[in-house]
Parts: C-alpha cells; structure tokens; sequence
C-alpha cells in the first residue's frame, strides 16, 4: 500500500487576502492556516461579517468592501470565494490592482468571461488560476503518474459521479439562476474537469437534464467522445447523495477510486482479473485545499504566470464544455441576455 502524508513547508512570502466570507472561504482558510501560510486580509460586504472572519482565523486587516480588499497593499494574492455570478468582476479588479488571484471553481459564468480574465491577466502578467482544488489532491498526483505510465494500457472509459442532497428551496443559491445556479456549476465542474484530466477535451458532448422549478438544473447526465476514441460519462445532482466515486478502465487494468472521490481519498489499481496492483491511502491535514496555494505560489516564486497540472488554456475550454452542455439541456443564465 502507498500512502500520502502532507507536512507544511516552508514560508514562500506571498500574503493571501481572501474575497468574501462564505463557507468555502472559511474551509480555505483553515487549509491555509493548517499549511502554515499567511493570511493577511479579508474583504468582505460588511464590515460585521469581515471582522468576524478575521478575528476568526487571526487575519490583521479586514475591509468591508471587495474594492478596499483588492486594492490592500500588502496582499500578493486574492482567493476569489464568491458565488459563480461575481467570481469574474472580483478577479477583473483584482488583477487590475496587480493581484494574482486564485478564483473558486467554476471559473466563471461563461467561457466569455473566462477568456476576459485570461486576457486580463496576460496583459497585466499576473498568475491567474482556476481553483480547482481536487486537481492538487495526492491521490490525484498519484493517479496520473500511473496512467503517465502506461500501467492501465489504454484508457477506455471514464466515469464519475458528484450527487449531493443540498436544497429545494426555490430561493437557496443553487437553484437561483441569477447566481448561477445550478448542480453543473456547482457540482458537476468536478467530474467534468475530471475526464478533461483524465481524456482531454471532448470531441463530442451529449447532456440531459432534469431542470428544477426555477428553471435551474438538478440534475445533468453527459455522455462525451474524447479524441483518443475514449468515451466518459458524468453525472451531477442537486437533489440526492449518490456514491460520488469515479472508475478510470484500461485495456490492462482499472482504477477504482473511493467515495467521496473529488476529497482526498484511496484508490485501488485492479487487474482484469480482479487482483490488486496496488492500493494507495490519502493521510493528510485538513481538507486539502491547501495544495492548489501551495501549487500557486510555487509559481509566482518560479516567476511563472501560468501552471501544468490545469493551465488557464484549459480553464477557459472546460468552461466551453459548460456552455456547450447548457445549451443542450437548455439553461442559461440572466446575464447571458
């Protein structure tokens, strides 16, 4: 069995502000904090929810508005936690004010929007990153050195699964289209970034879905044709808790990833026949949002502005799969006209 321990390492000097103080920021921060980086500001809409975070997690500054936040000079680099609809005004100002920033998953609305901020962030030559925190997991690491290795033989069939039970409360934000709403931004950004990990990009996508009553979907079903000849299949829900496990199948040997497969985790390698090559177990300190920082200031310390493991080329294309899967099972956001 292998098995995966993570430790802190040293100070690297770049000073984190967070934008917004929901839950997803309170998760980072932790993974921050256990990771032993530095967090030096948060902003949020009010002074009262900023403070709070602040005095929460130690932070020195905390501003009652996103624009005092980004324009703080002594933060490096902003992780953008807002809902989906605000994530590309909030990194457009944050890289305006020469910020590298980390933005929460999914990237943005509309691969419009992604391609804004790609641009802006080449013209300003800061590091601009999709917060895709899953990528950066050891299991995953661990997971693509075996395919790099030719250990599965070639690659058939993926599929993965993120269905959760959160709300059918037609004013709870995933279900509110105004905010992006939806389990495909949500939810199903993680197995679809998957077998983009995994496959590449889909030569042909194929979505169903079952729409919620504000229009917003609940669940969505893909099936996608990679350029290899490889097909996957994923499936995202809003409204029941499924195995959320994934399955890599090769013509030599299968990976079985175990629930919740997007978290850190174990994976078994499994022959044809059933016999184990090998077993891999996840042991690390908290959450493990923290490797995605680490991977990110790893790259402002190397002076790059771009990364390997999800480039932002790569970023803006899985947002046109998004589209592309909308438009098949035909939502689309207020804000799209």
């Amino acid at each position: 069995m292998t098995d995966s321990t993570s430790t802190a390492i040293p100070h690297a000097g770049l000073r984190w502000g967070i934008l917004a103080t929901g839950g997803i920021a309170h998760a980072f921060a932790r993974d921050l904090r256990t990771a032993g980086r530095e967090i030096v500001a948060v902003g949020s809409r009010s002074d009262e929810s900023a403070a709070a975070f602040a005095a929460e997690y130690g932070i020195p500054r905390a501003h009652g508005s996103y624009e005092a936040l980004v324009a703080d000079p002594e933060v490096d680099i902003v992780y953008v936690a807002t809902p989906h609809h605000a994530h590309k005004d909030a990194a457009a100002s944050a890289i305006q004010h020469g910020k590298h920033v980390l933005v929460e998953k999914a990237f943005t609305l509309t691969r419009d929007e992604a391609v804004a901020l790609r641009d802006l962030g080449a013209d300003t030559g800061v590091l601009v990153m999709e917060a895709m925190w899953t990528r950066y997991l050891p299991h995953m690491v661990r997971i693509r050195e075996i395919i790099a290795a030719g250990t599965l033989g070639e690659v058939r069939t993926v599929f993965a699964d993120h269905t959760q039970r959160i709300s059918d409360d037609p004013s709870h934000r995933l279900n509110d289209l105004a905010l992006g709403g939806g389990a495909l931004l949500d939810l199903g950004i993680y197995p679809v970034s998957f077998v983009w990990d995994v496959l590449g990009e889909p030569a042909q996508v194929h979505a169903l879905a079952r729409l919620a009553e504000t229009g917003a979907d609940a669940e969505v079903a893909t099936v996608m044709r990679h350029a290899s000849g490889a097909v996957s299949t994923t499936v995202s829900s809003s409204r029941g808790a499924g195995p959320n496990t994934a399955h890599i199948v090769g013509t030599e040997a299968r990976i079985e990833i175990d629930g919740v497969w997007y978290a850190a985790t174990g994976f078994r390698v499994l022959a044809p026949d059933g016999a184990v090559l090998e077993e891999y177990r996840s042991e690390i300190d908290g959450r493990g949002m923290q490797f995605q920082a680490l991977e990110a200031e790893a790259l402002v310390a190397a002076g790059r502005t771009d990364g390997d493991v999800l480039p932002i080329a790569e970023t803006v294309a899985i947002m046109g799969t998004l589209d592309e899967i909308r438009r098949q099972i035909g939502v689309r956001y207020p804000q799209e006209g």
